[in-house]
């Protein structure tokens, strides 16, 4: 991952996406804050999602996936635990015997991806950014798949022989 020399704030005014005051306010609001700017940007109706996804993607030469355009294999996401795919969205998409290549919204989440690192050990973590609302989606259709498996896992009928009641 190959930052670039320029912050975010730079970049988003360079695209023309804010102005240099509106900057400057979100800068001001975020040392009181502490929260990141493109979010503090997003939440005053400034930038987009899409626009900040764009901006970071410039930031950090990632390049930016469309989730909806992408074959999800829900499989692969039971690999890894449920915790990074769910509460840090790290969505495994494709992998090989090399790597594993896992969609973000927030490249800046060191934990997470230390995380997904560690469990995709031995491959490589190839990342690439999705927009924030389309991976949301996405958990969503995650944890709809877990549920659906639980329940058809409780609805299977025991073996002969064996009821669904402890042994005493």
């Amino acid at each position: 991952m190959a930052k670039s020399a320029k912050r975010i704030g730079e970049i988003l005014v360079e695209k023309g996406f804010i102005t240099e005051a509106q900057l400057l306010d979100a800068l001001t609001e975020q040392k009181v804050s502490a929260k990141f700017l493109g979010s503090i940007l997003k939440e005053k109706g400034l930038i987009t999602d899409r626009e900040l996804t764009n901006a970071l993607a410039d930031q950090f030469g990632i390049p930016v996936v469309d989730l909806k355009q992408e074959h999800i294999d829900m499989e692969l996401a039971r690999k890894f635990s449920t915790s990074l795919v769910i509460d840090h969205k790290c969505f495994p998409l494709r992998e090989d015997e090399f790597s594993v290549t896992v969609a973000v919204f927030n490249p800046l989440n060191a934990v997470a991806i230390s995380k997904m690192e560690e469990e995709a050990s031995p491959r490589r973590i190839d990342l690439v950014l999705a927009y924030e609302e389309d991976l949301n989606q996405l958990v969503q259709n995650y944890r709809q798949y877990i549920s659906q498996s639980i329940q058809r896992l409780l609805k299977r009928k025991p073996p002969d022989g064996v009821s669904g009641k402890a042994q005493e």
